[in-house]
């Protein structure tokens, strides 16, 4: 779920180097771009045993996957990576040159491709809020905290992704609040809870709502 006046609105700050302008906009207003819409999803249960085999000696893995489509000359292109939640929300929602950027290549490129462009674009909004000392430096931590761009988890642990910690995401996590208040360095709110969905998800693999 997420609210579309605050979505645009980080994009926007993010870009330009300044606070979220939100107008006229309170959290009572908020309303879920996505509701009354659902999703079809192929989804994929692997056994603790499976991803054990890959992980390290912590049992942390980093998770991340890539949408391709067909090319009319026999292969495939690469459109789409995702890893952790709102990272193209935040920083390439109105800069389409950095997003393509972003969606190519894999995770081992990331801290050499885009720790200059993040820190940059995290300094410049955190500059505007006056949350840190020195802008620069958050911008850094939370460039390396970002990136490589991959979702963490240890493996046959309870998923959440919270203001506390990352270990995967569950279903029902508001990821908007945490990744918008981490970037900007003060409090950021979307206004809607998990109750907000349409149809809620089950409480059974493979734990989808209603279609």
């Amino acid at each position: 779920w997420i609210d579309g006046d605050v979505l645009n609105a980080a994009g926007q700050a993010f870009h330009d180097g300044t606070r979220l302008d939100l107008g006229a906009w309170t959290p009572d207003k908020a309303s879920n771009l996505f509701a009354g819409h659902t999703v079809f999803t192929l989804v994929l249960e692997l056994s603790d045993a499976e991803l054990l085999a890959v992980a390290g000696p912590d049992r942390r893995i980093g998770v991340w996957a890539v949408t391709r489509l067909a090319t009319d000359a026999g292969g495939w292109h690469q459109i789409n990576r995702a890893g952790l939640p709102m990272i193209h929300p935040l920083f390439a929602q109105h800069d389409e040159h950095l997003g393509e950027h972003l969606n190519l290549g894999g995770p081992a490129n990331d801290v050499g491709d885009h720790t200059t462009t993040v820190t940059d674009l995290v300094a410049g909004t955190v500059a505007a809020y006056g949350t840190a000392a020195d802008p620069e430096s958050y911008g850094a931590a939370v460039a390396s905290r970002l990136l490589p761009n991959m979702l963490p988890y240890t493996v046959g642990t309870p998923a959440v992704f919270g203001f506390a910690a990352w270990n995967g995401r569950s279903l029902t996590d508001n990821t908007p609040d945490v990744m918008f208040s981490l970037a900007a360095n003060t409090p950021i709110s979307i206004g809607l809870t998990k109750d907000s969905v349409t149809y809620k998800p089950g409480t059974a693999y493979p734990y989808l709502g209603r279609p």
